[in-house]
């Protein structure tokens, strides 16, 4: 009898990273894929994504609509908490024997807090990593001692999980999953992406997707302000992605279409890029922009420059590619991303996350690992 393995999404890039797995589950022949969405991938505030799971060749099994229209901390915490109920219910239905989870989000945590009071084993993906400036730092360690399979993006990040008294037998250094979607799909070529946004590309061009830091007390309108008046200085063209359904994640995408509409033929702003045209600008731009973690993880596998903002990332293991800055030494960290000294030295780079494989090696051990609810505490010697 077949494993029956049930994956939830709440966000268009935990989706993303989830393809590849998703993919080789679904062509196996000893598990059978359960796929539950939940979140923004309901909301048409952030693109309705769910639909282009479904156009990606998925059967969603449930879809659950969660998401208040606020992003206060009331709203946050009232989605999270209809999450876990929906999420119960849907698992009582499907009665899945183990629980695939990614990251680090407020629905995730909702799922494996579901998942671990009605004795359901929790496998999770990119556990042990450290975000200090996000709440996300605290949800992914939550969610590692709730589950049961662990698998890391690297070696640092398997050994901080087995020193939170997990049994190393169980603890696996698998890569990032992201990295197969660089090896694996065709991505688009630069006119192909100009036609598909029906936006032109500049010699110099980046890409910038900008998340609440949830962790801080910040004026994020003021920041952001600051951080446009900088990137208003530089004569190069931004394709702008919309931030995730975090507390203050609204308040960045409405500046940010304000500010793409002073200048609609040098900024563009989409909702949701999706991976192919995601991956594709992360290809043809010269740098990226921003706080995300896709920056951190995937764009070492491009050669490319990533001016990473802030807290957001802080503690997260970087590359050689990756330039940190706050707002005020932006300009001079966007001047060195650019300058060819500092592209001659990344070009030769190797990605600290892997260089693929990661969904062949995940679904591997989906199959063979014994999965249980019953774990015991290893104390370090």
């Amino acid at each position: 009898m077949n494993r029956k393995i049930c994956v939830v999404t709440g966000s268009r890039a935990e989706y993303g990273l989830f393809y590849p797995i998703l993919i080789k589950i679904k062509e196996s022949r000893m598990l059978d894929l359960q796929l539950i969405t939940s979140s923004s991938h309901h909301s048409s505030e952030f693109g309705s994504t769910y639909k282009l799971i479904e156009e990606d060749g998925f059967i969603i099994d449930k879809k659950i609509d969660n998401l208040y229209l606020s992003d206060s901390p009331l709203s946050i915490a009232k989605s999270a908490a209809k999450a876990l109920l929906l999420l119960s219910e849907s698992f009582e239905e499907l009665k899945p024997d183990l629980v695939l989870l990614l990251g680090d989000r407020y629905e995730t945590l909702a799922a494996a807090s579901s998942a671990m009071l009605m004795n359901i084993a929790i496998a999770h993906i990119h556990g042990g990593e450290i975000t200090e400036g996000a709440v996300d730092e605290q949800i992914r360690h939550s969610i590692t001692k709730m589950s049961y399979l662990h698998f890391c993006s690297t070696e640092t990040y398997r050994l901080r999980v087995i020193q939170m008294g997990e049994d190393p037998i169980r603890v696996f250094n698998s890569g990032a999953p992201g990295i197969d979607n660089i090896v694996n799909l065709s991505l688009l070529t630069k006119s192909q992406l100009e036609d598909k946004l029906m936006w032109k590309m500049t010699p110099n061009c980046a890409l910038f997707t900008y998340h609440p830091v949830t962790l801080e007390k910040t004026n994020i309108e003021g920041d952001l302000a600051s951080i446009f008046e900088v990137l208003a200085t530089f004569n190069f063209n931004i394709i702008f992605t919309y931030a995730n359904a975090d507390l203050g994640g609204r308040i960045i995408n409405q500046s940010i279409e304000k500010f793409c509409k002073v200048n609609p033929k040098k900024y563009i702003v989409v909702k949701n890029l999706g991976q192919v045209r995601y991956l594709s600008a992360m290809k043809h731009v010269d740098l990226l922009i921003g706080n995300s973690s896709s920056g951190i993880i995937e764009a070492a596998s491009f050669k490319k420059a990533v001016v990473n903002i802030g807290n957001r990332q802080k503690g997260r293991l970087k590359g050689q590619n990756v330039i940190d800055c706050n707002i005020l030494s932006l300009s001079k960290s966007i001047k060195l991303a650019l300058s060819n000294n500092f592209k001659d030295k990344i070009n030769s780079i190797d990605n600290i996350y892997g260089a693929g494989g990661t969904a062949d090696f995940i679904v591997e051990k989906l199959i063979k690992s014994p999965i249980s609810v019953i774990k015991k505490f290893r104390d370090q010697a």
